[in-house]
């Protein structure tokens, strides 16, 4: 489905038309993948009040997370977590569009030609769209895991959520659905489990919540923490260790989570159903309590949620 443009995107500092935010064929980015970026997304909030509003889920530590990537590539933004949070506000008030995807992207622009980025200049752009379900599979995804691993250690940063990351995300998806599934799950190098193209992964084994850990070359996500804590919140038992692949055939439960991906449970795994196919209790118990904080009909008792003044709309199926 095609993307649904909106009218405004922010750019160093100033809101531009959406057709204007252009860039030269000959800037760094496109030649050597010197960008980095983030996923956020504004919820509508049904609470107990006459209109609905909406909220965006933790723009703050997201935009910790975009000038952290920025710092690990020696690209500074030039703006601190709070002006890029206001931005944030800013482009999705404009455009008035909740719920929404929000995009902040960097990268190195129209400069120098070689591989060293460091003359060319560092371009800081915000966009919001209107988007909907990321995975597909009503009933959960059927997964796969993929012939492509993800990077070694001491290779390219995964804690740096870096445009040029995802070429290895794009393998890891194309085959997935060419081969028939929704979506894959990569290996480490050491061929322990890592995490799907776009998406952090739980399993459930025995009433035990186990997710993989940093060093098993996954991204930091923001939704993963805030996983974590609600296991907490209701009391589930956590593992945050490495595991080997067959823990996928043999879990009782397992999903996904991400911006995009939200929570979402897993049917099936490489034609192994996980437990009868459909959304565990642990499972159940946290998409309950995620999805009840960000649509407001549960306390939003992390401060998760920065207000916007936005008239909600719904969102958008893909």
């Amino acid at each position: 489905m095609p993307l649904q443009t909106t009218k405004n995107i922010w750019h160093n500092g100033e809101l531009i038309p959406w057709e204007k935010a252009t860039i030269h064929i000959m800037s760094h980015v496109v030649h050597y993948g010197s960008s980095i970026f983030e996923g956020i997304r504004a919820y509508t909030q049904s609470g107990s009040g006459s209109a609905p509003s909406a909220g965006i889920f933790r723009l703050e530590e997201h935009m910790q997370r975009f000038r952290d990537s920025g710092h690990i590539y020696r690209m500074p933004l030039g703006y601190t977590v709070a002006e890029l949070s206001q931005a944030v506000i800013d482009v999705v008030e404009a455009n008035g569009v909740a719920p929404c995807y929000i995009r902040p992207v960097a990268f190195r622009g129209y400069g120098e030609a070689g591989i060293n980025p460091l003359t060319s200049p560092v371009e800081v752009y915000i966009a919001n769209y209107p988007w909907g379900k990321y995975v597909p599979g009503n009933d959960g995804a059927n997964v796969c895991v993929s012939s492509w691993n993800r990077h070694a250690p001491n290779t390219m940063p995964t804690l740096a959520k870096a445009g040029g990351n995802y070429l290895n995300s794009q393998l890891i998806r194309m085959e997935a659905e060419i081969n028939g599934y929704d979506e894959g799950i990569a290996l480490d190098v050491h061929g322990l489990i890592s995490e799907g193209s776009g998406e952090n992964l739980f399993l459930v084994r025995g009433g035990v919540l186990y997710t993989t850990p940093l060093s098993s070359s996954v991204l930091n996500g923001i939704t993963r923490s805030s996983v974590l804590t609600l296991a907490k919140d209701l009391g589930i038992p956590v593992m945050e260790q490495t595991l080997p692949r067959e823990m996928l055939y043999i879990a009782d439960e397992a999903f996904f989570t991400g911006t995009a991906a939200e929570v979402t449970h897993l049917r099936s795994v490489d034609r192994y159903l996980v437990g009868d196919g459909t959304m565990g209790p642990v499972t159940k118990a946290i998409h309950d309590e995620f999805f009840g904080i960000v649509h407001g009909t549960k306390p939003d008792r992390h401060n998760w949620l920065t207000p916007v003044s936005v008239k909600a709309e719904e969102p958008v199926a893909v």
